[in-house]
């Protein structure tokens, strides 16, 4: 069989959305829906070509709306029905002479393993597969049909349906494979709009196919992985079930989540062995934690890479382009950006260190800031390895502390400091006997009047 070909019905209107932007771009685990869909299918030997259902003056109708380079996209001018979507596509698949996969980018959850299972009746010799589902409460979808031979004769969409076939409990889920783009093209051309909405729906290829003697089978998943996202409250559905999955996945891999529900991971989280992440952690995209690491409670992190035996947190934010050496320490209340911290580094208390560069065993007091921004330009911050900056100082990019160098508290550094150097800058300490005793009897006497 030669390769398999995915075009993806991209959009849709999303009006219950309430949103200016696509439905299938709205996120789930830090990522749109429709990249979920397009990342499955090629894990299961599909090539992924969508095809867009959006008015063609809509900006994310131009290729690269998605990634850089974008997917290939075909603009469906007037909104009339799956079928009429496909054949938006039809550049995308008549060139081939191998199998196609309709996939809809409003169904993230689908798993590689179904699309297995689709593959593999189309191998053994099916012309049509459907994926379908049992529904405890089936309505809105199509309805499956068979004959007495249980084989499967159409579908009906839920508006054309008599009585009996909308008590039918086994639904469509919308997503179909055929075993050859000429045979798609040929139903295609045969699909008219006579129904109950005047559009053209690709589910009337089943009814046609079978007809025509074809081989039409059904493959069955559970209803949750074909779970179709219309509305923001069905999105959150969505991403719970998938946060369900990303934390089952790391579990397996060997983390220990103390409160599951309360960890939030990205589509692409890495996560070691023995990592302990205590509850309200948020793991936003780009981060890799290594073997070892403990994360307390209530910390946020993006783009950011957390090196083995770390320990971070409570209450710490990386972002983007935080990494962390091999256990290093980052406390509560720090917040880091754009910094390498070095092996053993220490940044573990009410700190903000952006733009920087930390040695190994250095020290950093609470309260210090690296001042990185002059109001046009972001400038960095070197600390060498084992200096120590005292609580409550700011270090004035550009600006390089040197190797075991020593800044004394509530100092404002603003030059270089040599390597072993003391740096401070404080005012002079000054003393007035009494003075507070003086000031105390006096206001005590004038609020006695």
């Amino acid at each position: 069989m030669t390769q398999a070909l995915a075009v993806v019905l991209a959009a849709g209107k999303g009006t219950r959305m309430k949103s200016d932007l696509p439905k299938v771009l709205h996120r789930l685990a830090g990522a749109p829906m429709l990249a979920h869909v397009l990342r499955t299918a090629p894990r299961r030997g599909f090539r992924v070509r969508p095809s867009s259902s959006v008015p063609a003056w809509r900006p994310w109708a131009r290729p690269g709306w998605l990634s850089s380079p974008g997917p290939e996209v075909f603009v469906q001018t007037d909104q009339l029905g799956t079928a009429d979507a496909v054949k938006a596509a039809a550049p995308a698949f008549e060139a081939g002479d191998g199998p196609v996969l309709v996939l809809y980018g409003d169904t993230p959850l689908l798993r590689p393993e179904t699309l297995k299972a689709v593959l593999g009746e189309l191998e053994a010799g099916a012309d049509l597969v459907v994926i379908g589902f049992d529904a405890a409460e089936p309505t809105g979808y199509g309805r499956l049909l068979f004959d007495d031979k249980s084989r499967l004769a159409g579908i009906r969409e839920e508006k054309d349906a008599t009585p009996a076939e909308r008590a039918l409990t086994l639904c469509n889920s919308g997503i179909m494979a055929f075993r050859s783009s000429a045979a798609l093209s040929g139903l295609l051309s045969r699909i008219g709009n006579d129904n109950a909405k005047g559009e053209y729906y690709l589910t009337d290829a089943v009814a046609l196919a079978y007809g025509d003697g074809l081989q039409t089978r059904v493959v069955l998943s559970n209803a949750e992985e074909v779970l179709g996202v219309n509305s923001r409250s069905e999105l959150a559905v969505a991403e719970g079930l998938m946060q369900q999955r990303l934390r089952a996945a790391v579990m397996e891999g060997g983390t220990t989540l103390v409160a599951p529900d309360t960890v939030f991971l990205s589509y692409d989280t890495v996560i070691g062995r023995d990592v302990v992440i205590e509850p309200n952690v948020v793991i936003a995209p780009g981060v890799t934690i290594e073997d070892g690491v403990t994360i307390r409670g209530f910390c946020h992190f993006e783009q950011a890479r957390i090196g083995a035996r770390a320990t971070v947190g409570p209450f710490a934010r990386l972002r983007p382009g935080a990494e962390l050496a091999p256990g290093a320490h980052v406390g509560n209340f720090v917040e880091i950006k754009n910094a390498k911290v070095a092996e053993g580094a220490k940044v573990n208390h009410l700190t903000y260190i952006g733009d920087a560069s930390i040695g190994p065993n250095a020290n950093i007091g609470a309260g210090t800031i690296t001042c990185n921004y002059d109001g046009f330009s972001k400038h960095r911050t070197e600390i060498g390895a084992d200096a120590f900056i005292g609580s409550n100082s700011s270090l004035v990019a550009p600006v390089k502390i040197g190797d075991g160098a020593y800044v004394g508290s509530g100092s404002v550094i603003s030059k270089d400091v040599p390597d072993d150097a003391l740096a401070l800058t404080r005012a002079k300490q000054e003393e007035r006997a009494g003075w507070a005793a003086k000031v105390r009897e006096r206001r005590t006497r004038d609020t006695s009047k």
